[in-house]
């Protein structure tokens, strides 16, 4: 039995008695039916889940799966979290059975850890305050830059688009900022982090962070896997992958999809950023009754119209774990592993990215069409 504190430490040291293999396991991912393993044991989170601080559709996508690596990466303090799983426990995998999931390599599994090891050792998860503290600083002070502007140079056309432009930077990097809180990369207590993302995500960007997290988390959890990855669940607009030849089969036709990869420059940014995100920010606090997030929200229109509105009058005013400076030390780390195990490492300026996205929604398109005309 490792000792407290160790990498892999369990809270209680009595074993479990009863022995699990994959396949028992494996039967038990149905809603309100959910068993994962973490670190070899595994726990029965069907009635747990609804209450899971992430949320239930987060650690829902793990079951029946070696959730061992994310349990991992999305929690701070492992041994704290490990107290609530206590109750849950139900066995442990039969020695026989694989430390992780069957179609996985072990020995990539067993790098993976020692990079993420190596990384701790290298203190890339430790963030720099001076750079978080100026970047907060010179988001307020583009905010500050942009009133004065309106205020001393009038509300016309050329200080007007000026102070649009400086918004526009301030709200691009309150949006990565507030990332970064999200993922609790800055403080080294969570409920910090917590607080100040709640400010500004609220107060800088009129969004709710519960939302955010609701989402982004699913989209770490299970990265571009359709039905587990919000970012990638963009139907009846655009299609992708599996749902290309669902609604082609099915003969669903909303839209001229063999032609998205055009359309998407017309509605796309739009849609998706100032439509889509506006309505499900809103409709997820007012379901989900996050009062304090629709409070913070309100701060900011409340904050924004008073600022701009005795320029502009009423029509005038219309309506985004480890810290990223240290991205760059660990990528060579990234590179190397991906290379031993043969596995593509790219690294994409971003236009080519973008020819990229339009590149996929063609081929989607293309393979909508083909389903719907001739399956």
């Amino acid at each position: 039995q490792a000792k407290a504190g160790a990498p892999g430490t369990r809270e209680n040291s009595e074993a479990p008695s009863t022995l699990l293999g994959i396949l028992q396991i494996r039967a038990h991912d149905q809603p309100g039916d959910k068993w994962l393993v973490i670190e070899r044991r595994v726990y029965d989170i069907s009635r747990w889940a609804q209450r899971h601080p992430g949320g239930s559709r987060l650690i829902g996508h793990h079951g029946a799966e070696d959730a061992t690596d994310a349990f991992r990466a999305f929690h701070q303090d492992l041994n704290f979290v490990r107290k609530f799983l206590q109750p849950l426990l139900i066995g442990e995998l039969a020695p026989e059975e694989p430390s992780q999931d069957g179609p996985l390599n072990a020995q990539l599994v067993e790098d993976f850890r020692a990079l993420h090891q190596a990384a701790e050792d290298m203190k890339l998860f430790d963030a720099s305050p001076t750079f978080f503290a100026f970047l907060l600083g010179h988001i307020l002070a583009m905010e500050v830059l942009a009133w004065l502007l309106i205020y001393l140079l009038g509300p016309g056309w050329v200080p007007s688009a000026l102070a649009a432009f400086i918004l526009a930077i301030s709200q691009a990097q309150s949006w990565c900022l507030q990332h970064d809180l999200g993922h609790a990369s800055i403080f080294k207590k969570s409920r910090w982090n917590h607080v100040a993302q709640k400010f500004v995500m609220g107060q800088l960007k009129g969004f709710s962070a519960h939302w955010w997290n609701f989402r982004h988390f699913q989209h770490h959890a299970k990265p571009n896997i359709f039905h587990k990855d919000p970012d990638v669940t963009v139907a009846p607009v655009f299609l992708l992958g599996e749902s290309s030849v669902e609604y082609g089969k099915k003969k669903r036709r909303y839209l001229p999809y063999n032609q998205q990869h055009l359309y998407f420059f017309l509605i796309g940014p739009p849609l998706l950023t100032l439509v889509n995100f506006e309505v499900e920010n809103l409709a997820y606090m007012l379901v989900c009754m996050q009062w304090a997030d629709l409070l913070w929200a309100a701060s900011f229109y409340a904050r924004f119209f008073l600022s701009y509105l005795p320029f502009y009058g009423v029509p005038g005013v219309l309506f985004p774990r480890m810290p990223r400076h240290n991205y760059s030390r660990v990528a060579p780390l990234v590179k190397s592993l991906c290379a031993k195990h043969g596995l593509s490492y790219e690294v994409k300026p971003f236009l080519t990215a973008l020819v990229d996205i339009v590149r996929s929604l063609k081929k989607s398109g293309d393979i909508w069409l083909d389903a719907y005309l001739h399956q």
